[in-house]
């Protein structure tokens, strides 16, 4: 195969796409840059499974250090290890997008690997990776209804005005000073995959956010048609499947009672009709014999199962639990349920249940994570738990999947704008959301409960988020139903999951994944208007629980202080060979850290015993000045006078001539250590050493 190669700019930075050089054994590849960014990706078409009910497509996002010049810190391991939870959310980005345009009966596996070869600290690998694997698929036999592209875009307000400008994929020192991480993927038309942070945007700001990454995107699919269209590549062909056909008339002529039955089922629990399905199946059989095998009835029983679900909600514009179609369902609120935890919530939402619980701990406490774009340090950390009994099912427990990191990941990034500052609460803040039970909508019920959790446990988030999931039943573009709150059956049998979470003001988070073909603007914006609704009426229900954190943090939580010493006051801290903060430690049973940034945090369970070494640390890098008063204690008696403590760790001395009782030949005989006076600075030297001036009582 020839090298075709061919470029274009976006924002300023060169898009360079390259096909036929690398990794030629794969079916195909693209060897992509953005300025000095740059991935490969490869797709690799394997064998095919027609029992698989679903499409086993595997994106796998590879970080190497070398990318960014680095050699892993561990002493021991210098290979790269496990993906990291930013390297599985790139995965779960680039699958999101690409997975709702590949043909719904192909069941050959397909694996998409994206390898960083190289990032330049400017342009985010994410975006390019998308790209590329757009085209990769463009030029690839694999039926596939793309291409498609994805970009990310920017708001930064102007001089501290209302209105802003937009960022066409900024820089990632440009998304410093954004108030919106936006990132689109769509086709020409349609919009198939969003994520979002946002600073508590409007929807409006959002809606004109998504529609400008629509027509860069159109700019970016005609690039790739044109460069991907120079490669001569047949697509596979799909063809009908005439046996589901004559079967699905079958199961809908001489089984619609079981049908109802199964749809009632689906409605009361999320996964688990195993035991339903079973006796349908077996019913079957009794008619018909064995002329289709299990694996055959099982995928188009699910199938018809969907389509009537559809069409009756469309058909009664009612729900399968009997909700309106904007109706939220029964909500359970109870903070404090943990006596020994910093803070606790349990947020139950019709039969989805999750226990969120914080943990406050010191600065040093942070998470370092090391990634080819540098080291990150972060203070606050979300994780998700979703147990196999939360459905009804045994399963294996172990390492988080890359559903549970996403969810995760979603509800931290709900609640990051609204958390505290760092100089105004100096922990380290950790939130585990358990679900124990699930019927839809998990992460936002995680991102609710996590909201009650904070405040419970006195984080001073400026206010609560909540969150909830969108769905969409659709005839075409033009004849649907946006739900909301959907359960876990309108989820599966529906077009879209779109949550959406935010305060009053407006959103924080956002993410979309689609089953179709993508959503036109009036879904959007209908979506959106929805959405706000249901969300102001689950934050009312917050607030009539708990409406401001509480004015202390549990006495469990351990108290931690950070002090800003001059940098010359950190040898007095530490002392010679460390032993003055070490005796500290000792005396006040707290833990002593020193920043590299010259940050000194003091963290203990007793509240008394910090206030003590703060106040000794104080007194140790008090800058002292001639004139001041100070009563302190005697530490040693020498024939020339006395040394006096006058601040924890500082020792000055009073010469003879100095305690105000005439010619004193032994001090010894006014004074003995241990004693308490009162003292006054008289001079200060060149090298730092005091003078004091005993005062009579």
């Amino acid at each position: 195969m020839a090298i075709i190669e061919d470029s274009i700019f976006i924002n300023g930075q060169k898009l360079t796409l390259q096909f036929g050089k690398l990794a030629q054994a794969a079916t195909s590849s693209v060897f992509a840059s953005l300025g000095e960014t740059c991935v490969l990706v490869t797709v690799t078409v394997g064998k095919e499974n027609k029992n698989l009910d679903y499409f086993p497509l595997n994106v796998e996002y590879v970080e190497k250090l070398y990318a960014g010049g680095r050699i892993k810190g561990s002493r021991w391991v210098k290979r790269e290890g496990r993906p990291s939870d930013e390297a599985i959310l790139r995965a779960r980005l680039i699958d999101r997008s690409i997975r709702p345009l590949f043909h719904q009966n192909y069941r050959r596996e397909v694996q998409v690997v994206v390898t960083l070869l190289s990032v330049d600290g400017i342009n985010s690998p994410e975006i390019l990776s998308l790209i590329a694997t757009s085209a990769a698929l463009t030029a690839s036999p694999i039926p596939w209804n793309g291409p498609i592209s994805g970009i990310r875009i920017g708001y930064v307000k102007n001089n501290g005005d209302n209105e802003g400008g937009f960022l066409i994929n900024p820089t990632d020192d440009e998304q410093l000073y954004s108030l919106l991480d936006l990132v689109v993927a769509s086709t020409e038309n349609k919009v198939v995959m969003i994520e979002t942070k946002a600073d508590q945007l409007p929807e409006t700001k959002i809606i004109d956010g998504i529609k400008i990454a629509k027509k860069v995107n159109r700019e970016i699919i005609e690039f790739i048609k044109k460069v991907a269209g120079k490669i001569t590549v047949k697509k596979e062909e799909i063809k009908p499947e005439e046996e589901d056909l004559k079967l699905e008339r079958i199961l809908l002529s001489d089984f619609k009672r079981n049908f109802d039955h199964l749809i009632l089922i689906k409605s009361q629990k999320e996964f688990s009709d195993e035991e339903d399905l079973n006796v349908f199946i077996e019913e079957f059989f009794q008619k018909y014999g064995t002329e289709y095998s299990r694996e055959t009835i099982t995928r188009v029983i699910d199938k018809l199962t969907k389509k009537l679900i559809r069409e009756k909600i469309l058909k009664t514009k009612t729900r399968l639990d009997g909700r309106k179609i904007d109706q939220v369902r029964e909500i359970e609120i109870e903070v404090s349920i943990l006596p020994r935890t910093h803070g606790s919530a349990l947020f139950r939402r019709g039969d989805t249940q999750v226990l969120s619980v914080v943990t406050l701990g010191a600065p040093q406490l942070e998470q370092l994570i090391e990634s080819p774009e540098g080291e990150e340090a972060k203070r606050y950390l979300h994780h998700y738990y979703m147990p196999p009994y939360s459905v009804g099912e045994v399963g294996r427990l172990g390492w988080p999947s890359r559903r549970e990191v996403g969810h995760g990941a979603l509800a931290e990034k709900a609640l990051e704008v609204v958390l505290p500052s760092q100089s105004e609460f100096p922990y380290t803040i950790r939130v585990v959301s358990e679900v124990l039970s699930s019927n839809g909508s998990t992460s936002m019920a995680s991102t609710c409960g996590s909201s009650l959790a904070l405040m419970d446990a006195g984080v001073p988030i400026e206010s609560h988020v909540a969150g909830v999931a969108m769905g969409l039943i659709s005839k075409n573009d033009n004849e649907y139903l946006i739900l909301t709150d959907i359960m876990g059956i309108e989820d599966f049998s529906g077009e879209m999951d779109f949550k959406i979470a935010g305060t009053k003001k407006g959103i924080t988070a956002i993410q979309l994944d689609v089953k179709n073909t993508g959503l036109t603007d009036q879904m959007i914006e209908k979506t959106f208007e929805q959405a706000k609704k249901a969300r102001l009426f689950i934050l009312e229900k917050m607030e009539a629980v708990i409406s401001r954190p509480r004015k202390e943090i549990s006495r469990f939580a351990p108290k931690v202080v950070v002090l800003t010493p001059s940098p010359e006051a950190i040898g007095e801290i530490i002392g010679p060979g460390g032993k003055t903060i070490r005796n500290l430690i000792a005396k006040t049973q707290t833990e002593i850290n020193v920043s590299d940034d010259g940050k000194v945090s003091i963290t203990g369970l007793d509240r008394k015993k910090v206030d003590e070494a703060v106040k000794y640390i104080e007194n140790l890098t008090k800058k002292v000045e001639v004139g001041e008063i100070f009563e302190g204690e005697v530490k040693k008696i020498a024939p020339f006078g006395i040394f006096v403590e006058y601040l924890p760790g500082r020792d000055g001395l009073v010469h003879v001539s100095k305690m105000g009782m005439g010619f004193v030949k032994d001090p010894g005989k006014y004074v003995k250590v241990g004693d308490r006076v009162k003292v006054r600075v008289i001079q200060i030297d060149d090298q730092g050493r005091i003078s004091l001036q005993l005062l009579k009582k």
